[in-house]
């Protein structure tokens, strides 16, 4: 499974990177190339352009519907709808209850049929239990804290787990996620010290005992916000783990 990181910005755009949008891919038993992506952020898409043609993903995971995690599917539908080729065929969208009207508001569009002519949305509560299977890819979402519902992600393929916080404040569904994992791609928005609001998301620090705990293989911060120095969480993070720490940046890629 091959993580490249298109977008890592916390909750808006910033001069180097786009909101959150990161792409994994894995080869499946058909032979070909899976690709899937969690969360389309402010900004991704076009970004995206740059790592993978858009019309070649499988399937699109969306953490919360917070702007800066979901905003261009609205481009995304465009690109589908209207591409010269013709109209794709429709991909799941997976998000939390209310992805499909969520989305549909925000490019003004009327209900039914929306966006589902080109999105086949779907929502976590009502997915069968255990995780949701495409491809190689095995992918569970599991609730985390945050202003509104929000999961983080555990995914499995090819041998290798990757975990993803989303946005969360540290929660026993992001030790969940975490525990054993290769690679914890953690969002670090907050800084110790500040007067940082309960459930709504981590510190460095926070990421780095995750990690500890889990045994996680190494540790990704992301969704530094632009109006912080990165090197701060990354302090913090490097006191709490002694493993592998990198800052997420667009176009980096990691091999699980």
């Amino acid at each position: 499974m091959k993580l490249t990181v298109i977008g890592s910005s916390g909750s808006y755009p910033g001069p180097d990177s786009p909101a959150s949008c990161y792409l994994l891919e894995a080869e499946g038993p058909d032979g070909r190339t899976w690709r899937i992506l969690l969360d389309l952020g402010n900004g991704a898409l076009g970004v995206l352009h740059r790592y993978v043609d858009p019309l070649a993903i499988d399937a699109v995971f969306l953490s919360h519907l917070h702007p800066d995690h979901c905003v261009d599917l609205c481009g995304y539908y465009v690109l589908r709808r209207y591409h010269p080729d013709g109209q794709q065929s429709r991909i799941p969208v997976w998000g939390p209850v209310g992805v499909e009207g969520r989305i549909t508001r925000a490019y003004d569009l009327e209900p039914g049929p929306g966006m589902t002519e080109v999105f086949d949305f779907r929502e976590y509560d009502e997915a069968p239990p255990g995780p949701i299977r495409l491809g190689p890819f095995s992918v569970e979402p599991i609730p985390v804290v945050h202003p509104v519902p929000a999961y983080g992600f555990r995914i499995s393929a090819g041998g290798g787990v990757l975990a993803y916080s989303g946005d969360t404040g540290a929660c026993k569904g992001l030790e969940r996620a975490a525990a054993g994992a290769d690679l914890l791609l953690a969002e670090a928005s907050f800084l110790e010290g500040h007067d940082n609001p309960a459930d709504l998301h981590l510190t460095g620090r926070e990421c780095g005992e995750t990690a500890t705990r889990g045994g996680v293989g190494r540790l990704v911060l992301t969704h530094i916000p632009a109006w912080h120095d990165p090197q701060i969480p990354y302090g913090e993070a490097r006191a709490a783990y002694t493993g592998p720490i990198d800052l997420a940046r667009t176009g980096a890629t990691y091999d699980l």
